[in-house]
């Protein structure tokens, strides 16, 4: 079962290569961040004659996320994250659809990017994740088999970037982010992209400005992160690098995994 995860920065300008990417690798179940669409006004109808079912946490020209499904979504379990009912900005959502003689619960997020540092964004990104962190810690209690993937705007090593002296400034590569990461990752889930390619070069985003892709002055910010249940299936993963070469491409690309189904 591929599932994979996509920045698409906005799906209506990006539809075409959004539609292009799900024709050529059919990935079972899509996760897109930064849908940047109401719940209502999401394109629904292109995905749906391709077989995909649809859950969707959108929000007007900014954020949103949304999962889409080659088989039934049993149940949209979450919309938005738990831990402050005043956060109205739709950056989660997770679902469960079936797998093997379960479900895997599918966990998408776009983390606050956090700039600039110092302002109350970044404090609001640290806080973000915290409340992820006490999220996650509820679900791994519950030993389920779930993948918790997106766009989490986190260098979390030096490897992670082409040019680390160049993002000391940025929110995505300050300590606290990463070490906010870190205490994620060390709940007990395995990274899936570092556990089958654990050597440098391997890049999720690349900025638009300066030639970045071309002379791939990229970053890795968009991670697959798995329990330990779903760590025992990893059969691969991967990132599409090949969109990003695209006409009028996202600044990210596509990272996918593929568990293995016991039956």
């Amino acid at each position: 079962m591929r599932i994979a995860t996509w920045n698409i920065n906005g799906v209506k300008a990006r539809i075409e290569g959004a539609l292009t990417w799900l024709r050529e690798t059919s990935p079972e179940v899509a996760c897109f961040q930064e849908i940047k669409s109401l719940t209502e006004a999401f394109p629904r109808e292109p995905f749906e004659d391709l077989g995909y079912n649809l859950a969707i946490h959108g929000q007007k020209g900014f954020n949103g996320v949304a999962i889409l499904s080659k088989r039934p979504i049993d149940e949209v379990a979450v919309r938005g994250l738990p831990g402050d009912d005043g956060d109205a900005q739709a950056r989660y959502i997770e679902a469960l659809i079936p797998f093997g003689r379960g479900t895997v619960r599918v966990c998408n997020l776009y983390l606050p990017n956090g700039n600039p540092i110092g302002t109350e964004k970044f404090a609001y990104k640290l806080a973000w994740m915290k409340r992820l962190k006490a999220h996650l810690a509820g679900l791994l209690a519950l030993e389920e088999t779930f993948l918790v993937l997106g766009d989490f705007n986190v260098i979390p090593d030096p490897i992670d970037a082409k040019n680390p002296q160049a993002w000391v400034e940025d929110a995505l590569f300050q300590p606290e982010s990463r070490a906010a990461y870190r205490a994620i990752l060390n709940l007990g889930l395995t990274d899936a992209l570092r556990t089958c390619h654990p050597g440098p070069g391997i890049y999720t985003f690349w900025d638009y400005q300066a030639g970045a892709f071309q002379r791939d002055h990229g970053i890795r910010i968009d991670h697959i992160l798995a329990s330990p249940q779903a760590a025992d299936l990893i059969a691969n993963a991967g990132v599409d690098r090949f969109t990003r070469a695209w006409e009028k491409p996202s600044d990210h690309v596509p990272v996918w995994v593929e568990l293995q189904e016991r039956t």
